[in-house]
């Protein structure tokens, strides 16, 4: 049985190619046929892969450097200043540790944003180079990321909930906070989970997904506020002008001073009740301060109305009471 004689691949006849140059080299026309893929590919394959590493360690490293809060340093990183801030400078510390943690966190996010596009985009490019079909891939890859996206749901609500947190400020490490279920100090943020230390030490794990409101004490400024009751027969003109005065002269002490940042301002009578009278009276403090004037107010007001006379609420009845039995 004779063999009838093959043609060279045609590539064999094209000077200057790869395939021609093997050819001449082997006299194998499957191998000079197979140099383009056994060589070429390999190594825009390898190029391909070198480029991304070499763009992912860019871009980290340009993250980094937009992210780097220098140690001991206030300055706001880079990334964070076109971002509004709501961070009350009088935190010290913890607001260096809030700006630190929110740049380190935008970061971390970033960085894997980076790696997932860069990467991405490395695979498909190095499937198109093997001659694979990307069109079926990226279909089956739609339907899967739509599922996931159903059964994940809940946890990506969280990661974006997490992100516009720490975009927009809303609160940070420090802060005094109630976002509803639970109230206290802000002692983490993350993407997924705030955690809140409240009064009586207890640890809150909050959900960022499930927070539908904040109220923060501890940003711009505070406002103290001391309720004072007295008995109906009190002379009220008296008793104003008597507590504007001690407060002024409290709040102008060294204890109290740093921390206030407007006079006081005596508002009068806030309620009538069956039991007495409520005189209020209000003062603009830093942020978080609040409840440590409020509570030397209320202390020196009480005590000073006392000296002066003024009979509390039920006094009265109160005082009356021992002597009777």
């Amino acid at each position: 049985m004779n063999l009838l004689p093959t043609e060279p691949p045609a590539c064999t006849r094209e000077a200057g190619s790869l395939c021609y140059q093997v050819f001449q080299v082997t006299k194998n026309e499957w191998l000079s046929a197979s140099a383009g893929w056994l060589l070429t590919k390999p190594l825009r394959i390898l190029m391909i892969v070198a480029v991304a590493f070499l763009l992912r360690y860019l871009v980290r490293r340009l993250i980094n450097r937009v992210t780097r809060m220098p140690s001991g340093s206030s300055k706001l990183p880079t990334l964070l200043r076109p971002l509004r801030e709501k961070a009350p400078e009088v935190l010290g510390s913890a607001v260096m540790e809030r700006r630190r943690q929110r740049a380190a966190t935008i970061g971390s996010v970033l960085k894997s944003m980076a790696t997932f596009l860069i990467y991405g985009l490395a695979f498909i490019l190095v499937l198109g180079e093997l001659g694979i079909d990307l069109a079926p891939i990226i279909a089956s890859a739609g339907i899967v990321g739509v599922a996931l996206g159903f059964g994940a749901q809940n946890l990506v609500k969280d990661f974006l909930s997490g992100m516009f947190m720490m975009i927009e400020d809303q609160y940070g490490v420090g802060d005094v906070v109630d976002v509803g279920e639970a109230s206290g100090t802000v002692e983490a943020v993350g993407l997924r989970i705030t955690t809140l230390r409240d009064i009586n030490g207890t640890v809150w794990y909050v959900r960022n997904g499930e927070i539908l409101r904040v109220g923060n004490s501890s940003q711009g400024f505070a406002v103290a506020v001391v309720d004072v009751p007295l008995s109906y027969s009190a002379d009220v003109e008296k008793a104003t002008e008597l507590m504007a005065d001690k407060a002024k002269t409290l709040l102008e002490s060294e204890g109290l001073a740093p921390n206030v940042l407007e006079p006081p301002e005596m508002l009068g009578v806030e309620t009538v009740t069956p039991e007495g009278i409520k005189l209020r009276l209000t003062v603009k403090v830093r942020p978080g301060k609040q409840w440590a004037v409020q509570r030397a107010l209320r202390a020196h007001l009480l005590a000073a109305l006392d000296e002066a006379g003024f009979e509390p609420p039920l006094g009265r009845f109160m005082s009356a009471g021992p002597a009777a039995q």
